[in-house]
């Protein structure tokens, strides 16, 4: 288990606990619904439905997760990430999620900070990811812990930018 206490975008203290979590446990579950509700609302300027989530889930799965990690703010699950190893030298981040509640806060450093960590340790010289256009707080987020944009490297239909750090 790892605790960081951080600055937040938002000027206030926070304190984050960042734990490995099995992906299948009721928590890790939970919080990926919730992360993938929230992305799939957002694509599409509604709610999104359980057939929708359900769908996500099984167009790109997260059993192939070399780790996954739970984020805690108040002993409350408030985000997740986990990565998988696309080669024997670079990770690829997923399920990177903080609840919009507790945006801000510091949680996403943490989370990040959890990852990186365990790719490194599984590894991998460099961590990628893809994400979207309308994602603005990822992609800030991103840039701000030393992500740069690199070349499509998947064709993914939601991909609209891709980043790279070198670890």
């Amino acid at each position: 288990m790892s605790e960081w206490t951080s600055a937040g975008e938002n000027l206030s203290m926070s304190s984050w606990t960042v734990q490995p979590e099995p992906v299948d446990s009721p928590t890790a579950v939970a919080v990926i619904r919730t992360y993938l509700s929230d992305i799939i609302a957002r694509y599409y300027d509604r709610p999104a439905t359980p057939a929708e989530i359900d769908q996500a889930i099984a167009d790109d799965p997260t059993d192939d997760l070399a780790r996954f990690f739970v984020g805690r703010r108040g002993g409350e699950v408030r985000g997740c990430v986990g990565f998988r190893l696309v080669d024997r030298e670079t990770a690829e981040l997923k399920r990177m999620f903080v609840d919009p509640a507790a945006r801000g806060t510091g949680g996403g450093a943490a989370l990040l900070a959890a990852v990186e960590e365990a790719a490194v340790s599984f590894g991998a010289a460099a961590i990628r990811l893809d994400t979207r256009t309308d994602l603005v707080e990822a992609r800030a987020l991103y840039a701000r812990h030393g992500y740069r944009e690199v070349p499509a490297f998947n064709d993914d239909r939601y991909a609209e930018h891709w980043f790279e750090k070198r670890l």
